[in-house]
């Protein structure tokens, strides 16, 4: 075992040269790199490995501004206009009360009412009776007039938050004619709790159907609030009801008859949460299974879900979601807590564009990877566990959906220049920026992000110096600009904590301040790391691996990505695609060449390489500090729920120490998809009953030398074959 001395962590973790060493392929433990490996030197021989459309090809709608036309009328006659949305193939809105009752005496809730009565011994009625509370602990109950009041409510508030909520037409039109046709899934990205609310008032806007929409228990704790949602389209659902066969036969089956009748479009949220750093989640596959259900067996010809990507050029959120990753407990929602957050109305947040994408067939995507006849071996009714063909079609179809959102994401300025003043951090310790410097480097990552399709609002008819003052301006509470320099606003960082008397800030307290700063401006920067994390990933395995030929390269990138996985939307299976993705990416900007044996960065992409390069090196530290965690002070009893307080602990540790130069590795998101990829790759186990960590120290030490770039001891590679 090597030694866990100070100096160790510290050349570790500042190794600026990154040395080409090599990666050893069983090390990887991966799923595809043996498929592949054999493949790619042939299958990147030439052009022909490219065959990707230039992504600045692809046509953007036109986006019209809805707030414009509610400056300039009458709130209380918008809200209160003619409402007559057409529904799908005509159909008769269903009350409440009906829906309810379609639900209790459907086929599936009677054989799961039957089922547990026997498994339980409770007789028949009392199941009867727990199904009917459940599902009015969980329906909605929509009604006009609370839709309406909600209306007025909220055009006043986004009139005085937002310069506008622009929204693509041609999406709009898309949207009413595919309602027509077939029943639709709204999959909205989740950002901000401003989002339900926004769809539900953007579709009320173009007179479209109300959503019924999923959302948490947690509203339910605001009494008066939780039920003027219900009344707007909102079915509360638990987070968690593990084995619970009652609760999850009433839950699919109430979303089930929605769908099948297509009394509303259904909206829910494919991540499952809100991303507190503005980067996609792994997507959670419960209510995309259920949805799809009613196709693969044949109970409706098709269904239409459509990717809507909604991007906040300043979130609500923000200072609350850093102080969430540093630990501090999310606010119980209430109405009182409602009321005290009033104060944002003195705040300018700029601007939202909210993208519907092309509605996506069910159908079409099922095309030639599903067989529906294993559907008709068992009756519909009966509840079963998706086969294994099933799983993969649902998983892999939800990744493209959550990549879809990406894709029509609109990126403000302000997210390239939050991205260059972190690198600027983190190599110059906060030294100030010459705000024309700035302005120069936002100029040239604007014209590499068009050139990587980057949906990238930034008005080209005004000097870059007016665009980069502006978007600091809105955001003046992260930055501080003197004297024509520019840097992030650390010293003014406010409390993570409890309030104490300025000036007697313990150490700690102040680098809680300041990460809170940092975690701020970094969820900015990760609205568009999807644009930059393929080439990234290259840029990354150009300078870790042993040599400059194709196969060591795409060892080196297959490893990295597929540790971070749980990072980032990486769709399973895709290695080969992403890496030729990259290398085309990069040849065309001219920072590569890429000849049959050999992957060359050229001179003019040496500041590409070792910008994208710079974008995973907090990543990359934040890793390598995990494992040593586990490797210096993981006890045997140390569990899930004690992880993140312990490495949190150590990281401030080191922090303070200056042994690390990323003060984003205090990320609990960062730290938990860590754990996730140990846990995957067999470094980390769970001891079932204990709910205990039992952590491999060889494997987690050979995978934090392979994350620094540094070849795997004999003995490690040996415990991991």
């Amino acid at each position: 075992m090597r030694s866990c001395s100070s100096a160790v962590i510290n050349s570790k973790f500042f190794n600026q040269t990154r040395g080409r060493t090599n990666i050893h392929a069983r090390l990887m433990q991966l799923d595809e790199a043996p498929v592949f490996a054999c493949k790619v030197t042939k299958k990147m021989a030439s052009k022909a490995a490219f065959p990707h459309k230039d992504p600045m090809l692809k046509k953007r709608d036109d986006f019209e501004d809805i707030l414009e036309e509610r400056r300039n009328s009458s709130d209380l006659r918008y809200a209160l206009r003619c409402y007559t949305p057409v529904l799908y193939r005509g159909v008769t809105p269903c009350t409440s009360s009906s829906l309810k009752s379609m639900v209790l005496q459907s086929d599936q809730i009677h054989y799961v009412i039957n089922q547990v009565s026997k498994e339980t011994g409770r007789d028949t009625d009392d199941v009867q009776e727990e199904a009917s509370a459940i599902l009015e602990e969980m329906a909605h109950r929509l009604q006009l007039s609370t839709v309406r009041f909600f209306a007025f409510t909220l055009t006043k508030v986004f009139k005085t938050l937002f310069k506008s909520i622009c929204v693509n037409e041609e999406g709009i039109q898309r949207l009413q004619q595919a309602i027509q046709e077939h029943p639709v899934v709204l999959l909205p990205s989740h950002r901000s709790y401003m989002d339900f609310l926004l769809m539900s008032y953007i579709l009320y806007t173009y007179d479209l159907a109300l959503p019924v929409i999923a959302a948490g228990m947690d509203f339910m704790g605001m009494k008066i609030v939780g039920e003027m949602l219900r009344m707007s389209g909102a079915f509360f659902i638990r987070r968690s009801f593990g084995g619970d066969k009652l609760y999850w036969a009433v839950f699919s089956e109430y979303v089930k008859t929605m769908l099948r009748n297509g009394f509303a479009p259904i909206e829910f949220f494919l991540e499952g949460t809100r991303s507190r750093t503005s980067k996609s989640l792994t997507p959670k596959l419960g209510l995309l299974n259920i949805v799809m259900d009613p196709f693969l067996k044949g109970e409706v010809f098709d269904i239409n879900v459509v990717p809507v990507s909604i991007s906040y050029e300043r979130i609500l959120e923000e200072s609350l979601y850093a102080r969430e990753l540093l630990g501090v407990p999310k606010p119980k929602e209430s109405t009182s807590a409602l009321f005290k957050a009033r104060k944002i109305l003195n705040e300018d947040y700029g601007s939202i564009h909210v993208y519907f994408g092309q509605p996506v067939s069910v159908r079409s995507l099922a095309h030639g990877r599903v067989d529906r006849c294993q559907f008709n071996l068992i009756p519909r009714h009966i509840p079963r566990k998706p086969a294994e063909d099933i799983h993969n079609f649902v998983n892999d179809s939800a990744y493209r959906l959550v990549r879809a959102q990406e894709e029509n994401m609109v990126l403000k300025p302000w997210v390239l220049l939050a991205t260059l003043l972190l690198q600027n951090q983190a190599v110059g310790q906060n030294q100030a920026i010459a705000l024309d410097e700035l302005t120069e480097q936002a100029v040239w990552l604007r014209d590499l992000s068009r050139q990587y399709g980057a949906f990238l609002l930034w008005p080209d008819h005004t000097p870059p110096s007016e665009v980069v003052f502006s978007s600091l301006s809105l955001h003046r509470g992260l930055v501080r600009i003197s004297e024509g320099r520019v840097q992030l606003a650390l010293e003014q960082g406010k409390q993570a904590g409890p309030e104490v008397l300025p000036g007697v800030l313990t150490p700690e307290e102040e680098l809680l301040n300041q990460a809170v700063i940092v975690l701020s401006c970094a969820s900015y920067r990760n609205q568009g790391l999807y644009i930059f994390v393929r080439p990234a990933l290259l840029a990354s395995a150009i300078l870790t691996a042993s040599s400059n030929k194709k196969q060591e390269v795409f060892n080196s990138f297959t490893f990295l990505r597929n540790m971070f996985s749980n990072e980032f939307i990486l769709c399973p299976g895709a290695t080969v695609q992403d890496f030729e993705e990259a290398c085309y990416l990069l040849v065309k900007t001219g920072a590569l060449q890429v000849t049959q044996q050999d992957v060359l960065v050229t001179e003019r992409g040496q500041r590409t390489v070792a910008f994208l390069a710079s974008m995973l090196d907090p990543f990359l530290q934040g890793y390598q500090v995990v494992c040593r965690f586990l490797c210096e002070e993981a006890t045997e009893t140390l569990t899930e729920k004690q992880f993140v307080p312990a490495v949190r602990k150590f990281i401030i540790k080191h922090l303070l120490a200056g042994r690390l130069r990323y003060t984003e590795v205090l990320s609990s998101d960062l730290q938990k998809n860590t754990l996730a990829a140990l846990l995957r790759l067999g470094a980390v186990r769970k001891i079932k009953g204990a709910e205990a960590l039992k952590v491999n120290k060889v494997m987690v030490n050979s995978l934090e030398d392979t994350l620094g770039g540094k070849l795997p001891t004999q003995k490690a590679v040996a415990a991991r074959l």
